[in-house]
């Protein structure tokens, strides 16, 4: 089968014009990443090309060792992956030692993964090891409104989480471990990596101030659809704020409580709390 005829490729390139079309991919904005399937792998190999020279990821991630991704490239912009995939985004390989890379497929006129990759890929590690191998998909987007919310809100977790919580009923039940909020950091580097697969440990999503938003699911309509709740909760609290400094009336943490049992999640106490 040809690279771009598999399903998991098709998938992959809908959800970056996806993103590109909700307007959270300026330029060369954001990146994505899937942990691909050992059956998939298979059904593409021929078309594979594992000649190419290894290169160093900086970082290591030895629990990845001889796994495939699918990711965006460096410098490349989302509106053009559907246009044009194999310029756009690659398959990569990682060797034995969880140290090195190789481009096997794609990025045909030339380039590198996303600079973003140690983070990707330390994440990636993250969620395999926590969910038992079920989420397999990174995705980083410059989401609008909740970087506007970083310049506004103190930058915590309980902050974030309650607040994102109360636009929308359906947000406690979409990410009932709550949101973690990182400070600004350079971006691409092992740093805000390292930081960022902490935050993972406790949560699917991560917002990075000034910056943007980091989520980890099991597949790409799941990941997509939990940064886009967190989006539109953020652009809800927005535009409240813009109409009247303070709430009238709110969800209390006790209604919080009766949706938690009726929806059977588990909801932190420490994001309940009395405002």
């Amino acid at each position: 089968m040809k690279v771009l005829d598999a399903s998991f490729v098709k998938k992959f390139i809908q959800m970056c014009n996806d993103g590109w079309e909700q307007g959270w991919h300026e330029r060369n904005g954001g990146n994505l990443s899937y942990r691909i399937k050992n059956e998939e792998i298979d059904e593409v190999k021929e078309q594979l090309d594992l000649s190419g020279e290894w290169k160093e990821i900086g970082t290591t991630v030895l629990k990845l060792a001889g796994e495939y991704f699918l990711v965006t490239g460096s410098g490349k912009f989302f509106r053009n992956v559907i246009l044009d995939p194999e310029d756009s985004i690659c398959i990569i390989k990682i060797d034995e030692t969880g140290s090195k890379y190789k481009i096997c497929w794609g990025l045909v006129n030339g380039g590198r993964p996303t600079s973003e990759l140690p983070s990707h890929l330390m994440n990636h590690e993250v969620k395999k090891e926590l969910t038992g191998g079920k989420h397999r998909v990174i995705y980083h987007a410059h989401t609008t409104n909740v970087i506007a919310l970083t310049f506004v809100l103190p930058l915590k977790d309980e902050v974030f989480t309650r607040e994102l919580w109360e636009m929308a009923t359906e947000c406690p039940v979409v990410f009932p471990d709550g949101i973690g909020v990182i400070g600004w950091m350079v971006p691409g580097g092992r740093d805000i990596a390292v930081a960022t697969s902490e935050m993972m440990k406790k949560y699917d999503v991560v917002i990075w101030a000034h910056h943007g938003i980091f989520g980890s699911g099991e597949d790409f309509d799941t990941t997509f659809g939990l940064v886009h709740t967190v989006e539109k909760s953020a652009e809800i609290y927005v535009k409240v704020m813009s109409m009247a400094p303070k709430k009238l009336q709110t969800i209390k943490p006790d209604e919080f409580r009766n949706l938690a049992a009726d929806f059977h999640v588990a909801l932190p106490e420490r994001f309940l709390y009395e405002k």
